[in-house]
């Protein structure tokens, strides 16, 4: 099993658990960055989602570079199992994990863990891969 399909089996596990604020722990509650770093941990990515984040009130660009440093590659063509920063308002962001027809989310107004089908309501900030997957995925392009 791909890193990516681990994130995607992790994400879809955790459908149905608690929306809480800065909830990291599925038992209590996740919010989207519990649930980005819940669906990254099973893919084997420890250091993706950093602390000392802020999803409102920040700029894109510090969202991205914290997300940069991790073991993360951007990607332009994010597939399932990927990690998707979206625009949620001014200067509010969301992370998502990228499911086969739509997207695994924290959902606040719902107040648990969604998939939600179809092309997601917010404009995609960046989307990463794990490197490992990114790599072979190249090299079957043919592009390493």
């Amino acid at each position: 099993m791909s890193a990516r399909e681990r994130a995607v089996t992790a994400a879809r596990a955790a459908v149905g658990v608690k929306y809480r604020l800065h909830g990291r722990d599925p038992q209590f509650g996740v919010d989207c960055v519990g649930l980005a770093g819940l669906a990254l941990r099973a893919a084997g990515c420890t250091d993706a989602i950093p602390a000392g984040y802020a999803l409102r009130g920040g700029t894109a660009d510090a969202m991205l570079a914290l997300i940069d440093r991790g073991s993360l590659v951007r990607t332009d063509h994010p597939i399932p199992g990927d990690l998707l920063l979206f625009a949620a308002g001014p200067a509010q962001f969301h992370l998502a994990i990228m499911a086969e027809d739509g997207i695994y989310h924290a959902d606040a107004m719902l107040r648990r863990v969604v998939e939600r089908p179809g092309t997601p309501p917010w404009p995609l900030v960046a989307a990463w891969a794990l490197i490992e997957d990114a790599l072979t995925s190249d090299l079957l392009r043919g592009e390493g």
